[in-house]
């Protein structure tokens, strides 16, 4: 899906209400509006016989620096949706990165916007790709009252916390397997040295890294659950994310010191080499406000997941379901079966699908 993450590196479909669906009067403001709210590029696509409702669709991670066309491009299910009947409003945020804050308040921004020139808006919905799903789970924690419910496709439904952590084992895993690996700074992939590596130095030298020793590759592709031929784009990823909400915390958000690894080969051994880090407690802090979830749902949430991504890993799946669980959701999310390959591997009638599901 565009705007969603695969690196070498959110909704519902109600049944229109009756006598709703109206073709759109010939007065109406243009079919596609663009512009900006504070910094952030948006755009509305309204269809020729509108249902009344409304899909507030957020996109995944964009890695800071990347190129943005002047107008805020379509998102690859947007035809589908307008198809359907709805509406459908996206903000590109007013920063790249792991945005997930600013995209919350860019969408709501936008979605006011939307009402202010469509009140008769019936009902909103949240839908999210990859990052953007776990934009969608956030503002259906912080936003209730505004939304009938969301969908998380391919999404990365981690808190903040436990989101740095992956991203800080996988660096850490790599420097330990990989040390001193050719083209990549001394201190290793987690020190601040890497943090300002371009993608075109940083991927070749992992790559180059992970097929010098196929053993070591194999182990940590197992480990991290992620095809072994994706492991060097799944290495660099992480990279760009820890790095990246590094940067947002203003410091280091999570430390090591008191975690045993497992399944890296010899884990005594590993154990042992591994570097230890310190979490700084004003960045800790800040990644929690910035990126907390609770799991206090209170609107329907479906979630679905690819087979094979190598993104988003299958150890990932759980964690927000159990978080919900935890929380005593007054509406547990709902897991529908994986589908389709990759990552963000959906085709129109699994989104459409999806939004049935959390309308039900």
């Amino acid at each position: 899906m565009r705007r969603s993450i695969l690196l070498a590196l959110v909704i519902a479909l109600a049944t229109p209400l009756p006598g709703w669906a109206t073709a759109i009067p010939g007065d109406a403001p243009p079919p596609t509006q663009s512009g900006q709210l504070q910094g952030a590029p948006w755009r509305i696509d309204l269809p020729a016989r509108w249902n009344g409702e409304l899909v507030m669709l957020a996109h995944g991670f964009e890695p800071a620096g990347t190129p943005r066309d002047a107008v805020w491009p379509a998102n690859d299910a947007t035809p589908a949706l307008l198809k359907a009947g709805y509406a459908v409003a996206q903000s590109g945020y007013a920063s790249q990165g792991w945005a997930v804050s600013d995209a919350i308040a860019d969408t709501e921004r936008l979605r006011q916007h939307f009402l202010d020139a469509h009140p008769r808006t019936q009902r909103s919905w949240i839908l999210g790709f990859s990052m953007g799903g776990a934009v969608a789970i956030a503002t259906l924690e912080r936003y209730p009252q505004h939304y009938a419910g969301g969908v998380s496709l391919c999404g990365a439904n981690l808190p903040g916390e436990v989101l740095a952590r992956e991203m800080l084992t996988t660096l850490l895993a790599f420097d330990t397997l990989f040390p001193a690996a050719p083209g990549l700074p001394v201190d290793g992939l987690a020190s601040t040295a890497a943090a300002t590596l371009p993608q075109q130095a940083l991927y070749p030298a992992i790559d180059a890294a992970v097929q010098s020793q196929p053993a070591l590759a194999a182990t940590l592709a197992t480990r991290l659950q992620v095809p072994a031929n994706q492991l060097a784009g799944t290495i660099s990823l992480h990279a760009l994310v820890w790095h990246d909400l590094v940067r947002r915390s203003g410091g280091v958000p999570v430390g090591n010191h008191d975690t045993v690894y497992a399944g890296f080969g010899d884990d005594a051994a590993f154990n042992a080499a591994v570097r230890r880090v310190d979490a700084d407690p004003a960045a800790q802090a800040n990644l929690r406000r910035q990126l907390g979830l609770n799991g206090a749902l209170q609107r329907p949430l479906v979630i679905q997941y690819n087979r094979d991504d190598p993104t988003i890993s299958t150890r990932f799946e759980e964690v927000y379901t159990a978080l919900a669980a935890h929380a005593g959701a007054l509406r547990p999310p709902t897991l529908l079966p994986r589908t389709g390959e990759g990552h963000c591997g959906f085709v129109d009638t699994d989104v459409v699908g999806a939004l049935q599901a959390a309308a039900r």
